[in-house]
């Protein structure tokens, strides 16, 4: 679990994936599996696999590490977790500082049980795909009912 030493966290390495948490220096490349964190502006703290322009950099050692803690990320920026985090009266921002005391304890907590996270991280699948499938049956009828329309039209 983790341990308060004179204001800092240690973690547990057998529950802490290992990865990297840096500010991103724009036009830099990384080999190593990653993905960005947006850190400017009322969308801090959503994660994809481009680079922002103000953003975050998190570096793993494996891909099932990066998809692991992507789920999680991806899981607090949709819940709105990091609006509290915000700091700033014209652009909002997230400092790296907060960003890292706030992740680091959801991961750890998401891993202590790998199974239910594994049984989030499918049911969130399937629930994607449900909705991109209906996404593209809804576009189908509204093309349908444009189809329709547009005869009247042309008569």
């Amino acid at each position: 679990m983790q341990k308060k030493e004179k204001g800092s966290i240690t973690f547990n390495p057998l529950v802490m994936k290992n990865f990297i948490i840096k500010c991103h220096a724009a036009g830099k490349s990384y080999t190593n599996p990653h993905f960005f964190v947006l850190n400017k502006g009322l969308n801090s703290g959503k994660p994809q696999d481009e680079p922002f322009t103000n953003s975050f950099v998190v570096i793993f050692q494996n891909e099932t590490d990066k998809e692991d803690v992507m789920c999680i990320a991806s899981s607090l920026w949709k819940s709105k977790f990091w609006i509290p985090c915000l700091r700033g009266s014209v652009i909002p921002f997230i400092a790296l500082s907060e960003f890292k005391k706030e992740f680091f304890p959801k991961v750890i907590r998401a891993m202590e049980d790998y199974e239910q996270h594994q049984k989030n991280i499918k049911a969130l699948k399937l629930l994607l795909q449900q909705e991109d499938h209906h996404k593209k049956n809804i576009h189908l009828i509204n093309e349908l009912r444009n189809t329709i329309m547009l005869s009247y039209r042309n008569k």
